[in-house]
């Protein structure tokens, strides 16, 4: 029998729980699932079918991905993942909403004029109200100031998220983009208010060390925050897409303003094809590799993962089977990516 939108009922898998890992938050008590999915590209577009889309939410939620990470300007155009998913959840999981982690975010711009982004009180609250009203949700478990503004006092934004919670619209809060400076900041002014930072959701992969080079990870151990990285497979990079070449229907190809072809240079191929080895070795892929590769150690809570498709979802979710690096592996792999 069909639902509303025409997709055939849903009811989630009973062993959902059974073979994901799920990680404690920093200090809370808030655990997530090591693969978390996130809504950037792949949810709400017009080229996008409402059957794949689906397909893709009931797959990852069958697999044990009880977190599903959005923003307000996310689609495109801005707001339309937000619509999408508010979709899905009234068709498919009102029955497992107390099983979910929902989170979205303030921060780039949503609509003109000097209040529609960065991070004054005005635009983060009434930016948390439009996406409640698109995913039809009462409260989201997670909101996030999405970037840091050069220009509103921190002590500002960081109020806002705390009025969030106050107010019954989020139970925890986050940041993301944020410097290690920044993001010490943030928890002391958060920790004075009485609501505690709990994550941070920074750009991190083996292409992109910042999170490391620049100490953010260690002032997260240090605060004993949490971590959710964006970006693991580097738009793609790191996966087997790009080991040729660029194909002609990749992000490279259409020259994304987040990959461009331009990156995707002779040297850069001749290292993918350096790490699918080691990869290989490993008896994973080489986004399976890269995913493992964030998540070792324990540092990082849980990698954001998107997906086009439910079998490229489960392709990522294989890395969890094997997380554990020898000293060697490391070696390898830090000899190809700063030789």
């Amino acid at each position: 029998m069909p639902n509303p939108s025409g997709v055939a009922l849903y009811t989630a898998h009973p062993d959902r729980y059974a073979d994901m890992p799920y990680r404690r938050t920093g200090r809370s008590g808030l655990k997530l699932p090591a693969l978390s999915l996130g809504l950037w590209h792949n949810f709400g577009p017009a080229d996008r079918t409402v059957e794949t889309q689906r397909a893709i939410l009931r797959r990852a939620f069958d697999l044990g991905v009880t977190h599903f990470d959005l923003a307000n300007n996310y689609g495109p155009p801005p707001g339309a993942a937000e619509s999408a998913f508010g979709e899905a959840l009234k068709d498919d999981f009102a029955a497992y909403r107390d099983e979910l982690v929902i989170s979205t975010k303030a921060g780039y711009l949503m609509w003109p004029g000097p209040y529609g982004e960065w991070g004054s009180r005005k635009y983060v609250l009434s930016s948390l109200d439009q996406s409640l009203k698109r995913m039809g949700l009462d409260y989201v478990d997670i909101f996030y100031s999405h970037r840091p503004d050069p220009e509103t006092p921190m002590e500002e934004t960081m109020g806002a998220l705390h009025s969030a919670v106050q107010q019954g619209k989020a139970l925890y809060v986050g940041i993301s983009n944020y410097s290690a400076e920044q993001t010490r900041e943030a928890a002391r002014i958060l920790g004075e208010l009485g609501t505690p930072l709990l994550i941070h959701q920074p750009r991190y992969s083996m292409l992109d060390r910042r999170p490391e080079d620049e100490g953010l990870l260690d002032a997260l151990d240090e605060l004993q925050v949490g971590s959710i990285v964006f970006s693991p497979l580097e738009q793609g990079l790191l996966t087997g897409r790009y080991l040729d070449g660029i194909p002609e229907d990749s992000r490279a190809a259409s020259d994304s303003p987040f990959l461009n072809s331009d990156a995707v240079t002779e040297d850069l191929v001749g290292r993918l094809r350096a790490l699918d080895d080691i990869a290989k070795s490993r008896g994973q892929s080489l986004a399976q590799l890269a995913l493992a590769w964030v998540l070792r150690g324990g540092r990082v809570t849980s990698a954001l993962v998107g997906a086009s498709s439910p079998q490229q979802l489960e392709d990522s979710v294989g890395a969890l089977a094997n997380l554990d690096f020898d000293a060697d592996e490391l070696a390898r792999i830090d000899a190809v990516i700063k030789p």
